[in-house]
Formats: structure tokens, sequence, C-alpha cells
């Protein structure tokens, strides 16, 4: 059972993925809101339920599992919409993460939340014990994002400017990743927080 919870997080293209891959690869659990998203609106769930009560049948696929292309078209432009569906995903979500990471093995869990500052910080998630900022300059991310996604430069400032700022996600952190230079150079860093959070967990 892990009594101590780091909450990480980082904007599109900062490289989360490659972080919580070497914290996995030292033993650490983590935790997915992107997973314990959908998992809160799977099929039969009360989740799923109170979407459909909330949006109608159409944001159903086939099978009856939630469209997430017709979801996205009801909330794009409609920011009434967009917090509704928060309303109802977010609490869910919170509470999967919460209990998977104090369940999980090991001295501590990892909780990654890509839209930690955008959805509350610490007064919505108070069960975090730190938070881990992944940190890196927006031209670098801007570069990143287009390079993997494929995109133009509009679509990516656009997807850029729906986030947190820089400086929204550094002021909610405790401790900050900068990855704007080779992958590699992640390891030590990751190492040494790693090191870092055993001892704060034994505390």
């Amino acid at each position: 059972m892990s009594d101590f919870i780091i909450g990480l997080t980082g904007g599109v293209a900062s490289g989360k993925s490659e972080v919580t891959r070497r914290f996995e690869a030292l033993g650490i659990m983590v935790a997915d809101a992107d997973v314990a998203a959908r998992e809160a609106v799977t099929v039969g769930s009360a989740g799923l339920f109170e979407v459909v009560a909330a949006f109608g049948a159409d944001v159903l696929d086939a099978s009856g599992a939630l469209d997430r292309a017709a979801m996205r078209r009801h909330v794009f432009a409609d920011d009434a919409a967009r917090r509704r569906l928060e309303a109802i995903v977010h609490p869910r979500v919170r509470r999967l993460l919460q209990a998977a990471c104090e369940a999980a093995p090991g001295p501590y869990a990892i909780a990654a939340i890509p839209l930690l500052a955008e959805g509350g910080g610490r007064d919505a998630y108070p069960w975090l014990h730190r938070i881990l900022a992944i940190d890196v300059p927006r031209e670098v991310q801007f570069a990143r994002l287009m390079r993997r996604d494929g995109i133009d430069a509009a679509l990516a400032e656009k997807m850029l400017s729906a986030q947190a700022t820089r400086g929204q996600r550094l002021a909610i952190a405790d401790d900050v990743i900068v990855n704007d230079g080779p992958i590699s150079a992640l390891d030590t860093q990751v190492a040494a927080l790693d090191a870092r959070y055993r001892v704060l967990a034994r505390r």
C-alpha cells in the first residue's frame, strides 16, 4: 500500500510518457488519468449513464460505448457543455486515481494527470503529497508537437493555447524535470527524484 503519492503533470509533447516509463522501470506504479477517464464512462457504468442523461443517446456508438468524436463535437465550442461533462467525469477520475495509487505496492505511487493545473490543482487533488511538472520551453514543445502529430503551426498553436501556461504548471509544482535536451538526459533526473521520493515516503 502506497501512502505517498506524486502527481505528475506537463503540457502536450512535454515528454510525460518518457518520464513515467522511467519511473515504472524503477518499480513504481503509475496510474494514468487518461485511462481512468475511459474507465469512468465504460459501458454499463453510472458515469456513462449520466453522460447519456445529460447529452442524449447520440453520443453513443453502435455498440453502446461512448462515441468520443461525437462527444468532442458536443463540447468543442460550448463551454457550458464542457463543464457539464467535466462535472460528471472528473470526480470519478479523481476517485479511481486515488484508489489505484493507495492500493499500489512499492514505496510511493504516481498519478499522471496531464490537466492537473487546468483541473483545480491541489484543491481538486488534496491527497497528492507532491507535484512533479515536466517542463519544456514553449518553442521546443511547439516543434515537437508539429513533428509528433504531423500538424501545421496553426493547429499546434491552438492546441497549446487550450492548455494551462508553462507558468501555471510551474506555480503548482514542488519538483520540476526540465526536458529540453536528449531523451537520455531524463535518466539521471528521474533516478535522483526516485531516490528522493523513497526517502520522503519513509518519513
